[in-house]
């Protein structure tokens, strides 16, 4: 693996100081919002020009709270040698982002990471400065919250505002409360299975 960048800094609370060493990436960085285009744009210009994959991370207890991930390829214009086919380098830059904090949009220097960008501020709440059409990507545009954060309540916020409903079973049938979910499924299938087989029965009946 070759050497790690200057821009490399380790950390206690940083992951990449305390997992095992990835043997395919030739280059992990660890930067800040103000630094990332300018990293960015260098390792575009030693020949990473393929972002491979752009993504997030939320480490609810460490500060920066959050990573946003840059996945860089760079593929050999022309193989010196047979080991070379196939091996293309890799770099994977950490931007620690923290809470309110604005990224630089990566999309002036790769266009295609106006989707992902769009689904980091979606599902975690990060914003891109200089971004063409930052909105929603996958949740409906009044979606309440930012669901992959780690905070992020399991019912969603408005329905963990109000008091869960009671599971479906034996004791709340005679309560009025019908069965749903999976309790429902069944007790549909059922009952069209014995419709189907009383309708059968009085068919050979009538016969």
């Amino acid at each position: 693996m070759a050497d790690r960048s200057a821009y490399t800094v380790s950390t206690a609370v940083d992951p990449t100081a305390v997992r095992p060493p990835i043997d395919d990436v030739n280059e992990i960085i660890r930067t800040t919002p103000d630094r990332v285009l300018a990293v960015l744009a260098d390792l575009k210009a030693q020949g990473y020009r393929q972002l491979t994959d752009l993504g997030a991370a939320d480490y609810l207890e460490r500060s920066p709270r959050f990573d946003v991930i840059y996945h860089l390829t760079a593929l050999p214009a022309q193989a010196t040698a047979v080991a070379e086919l196939g091996r293309p380098r890799r770099a994977r830059v950490l931007c620690g982002v923290g809470e309110g904090v604005t990224v630089p949009s990566a999309v002036a220097l790769w266009p295609s990471a106006n989707w992902p960008e769009r689904e980091i501020f979606d599902l975690f709440g990060i914003t891109f400065s200089e971004h063409p059409d930052l909105r929603r990507i996958q949740m409906p545009a009044d979606w309440e919250g930012h669901p992959l954060r780690k905070d992020y309540p399991l019912r969603g916020p408005a329905r963990d505002r109000t008091p869960r409903p009671p599971f479906a079973s034996k004791t709340n049938v005679p309560a009025q409360m019908p069965p749903t979910g999976a309790v429902a499924e069944s007790l549909r299938r059922q009952i069209f299975e014995r419709m189907h087989r009383n309708g059968s029965d009085e068919s050979e009946a009538k016969s």
